[in-house]
């Protein structure tokens, strides 16, 4: 118990740093760290995709998917922690309050576990897990469907427009649906979610992203088929796919 009692008020601690009063600390230092492993492959990208083309589509999807979870926590925090309404503590350090702390009384359960109505939440690790596997474990899936698209439509220098388009259109019809279902499940089930909560989170949030889908990938999807080449197309969709990635972070996680 002793143990688990500093672990928490260690989180609790660090979790409510925050740069200028406002960005979180802690969500900072990890998007900084997995900016890092992402220049690091970028460095070599070439020679590791000529080595092991598929784990190296994984590796980056993986960190890509990591990077857009951070930036849609960070983001969260942000929010609730602008409209933090002004309660007396909001004037005073850190120090002060930490030293406070240890000489409450009170159950540290209810006074310093359990944060208020409006307190920002601590970074979400598992959350954060979850993504990174899901994009790592999807790379492939991504990886063989781009491969298939090459194969039957392919683009020749006579013949770009045309297969690039049909291209777009299998993919947005079969692929985007297809993933969204994919998405929404997986993470409820990692969640530890039932069939109800997946009926649940696909009534609520399934054509409400694939109409926003239709509005955003249609376009980016052309220029990645009609210019990339085959190894930098799914780094490029998963690169732009960010701040996508975000917003499905944003709705999974939203009541």
């Amino acid at each position: 118990m002793t143990w688990e009692l500093t672990k928490r008020r260690i989180e609790r601690s660090v979790n409510r740093k925050f740069i200028f009063g406002k960005v979180p600390l802690l969500h900072t230092i990890i998007l900084f760290i997995e900016m890092a492993l992402v220049a690091r492959l970028t460095a070599r990208y070439n020679a590791y995709y000529d080595e092991r083309p598929v784990m190296t589509m994984m590796v980056t999807n993986a960190i890509l998917g990591g990077i857009a979870d951070t930036v849609a926590q960070t983001i969260t925090s942000y929010t609730l922690r602008a409209h933090q309404k002004v309660d007396g503590l909001s004037k005073r350090d850190d120090i002060s309050i930490e030293i406070a702390d240890l000489d409450r009384k009170d159950s540290y359960f209810e006074r310093d576990v359990l944060p208020g109505p409006q307190a920002p939440p601590p970074f979400d690790f598992e959350r954060l897990t979850r993504f990174m596997a899901y994009g790592f474990c999807m790379a492939p899936v991504q990886f063989k469907w781009f491969q298939f698209l090459g194969r039957v439509f392919p683009i020749s220098k006579t013949s770009a427009f045309g297969p690039a388009m049909k291209r777009v259109a299998f993919d947005q019809l079969i692929f985007a649906p297809a993933g969204l279902l994919a998405f929404f499940t997986t993470m409820t089930v990692a969640e530890g979610g039932g069939r109800r909560a997946i009926s649940q989170k696909l009534r609520d949030m399934y054509i409400p992203t694939l109409k926003a889908n239709y509005i955003v990938w249609p376009a980016v999807q052309i220029v990645n088929f009609r210019l990339m080449p085959v190894q930098f197309q799914l780094p490029f969709v998963s690169t732009v796919g960010i701040a996508w990635t975000a917003y499905l972070s944003l709705s999974n996680s939203s009541d």
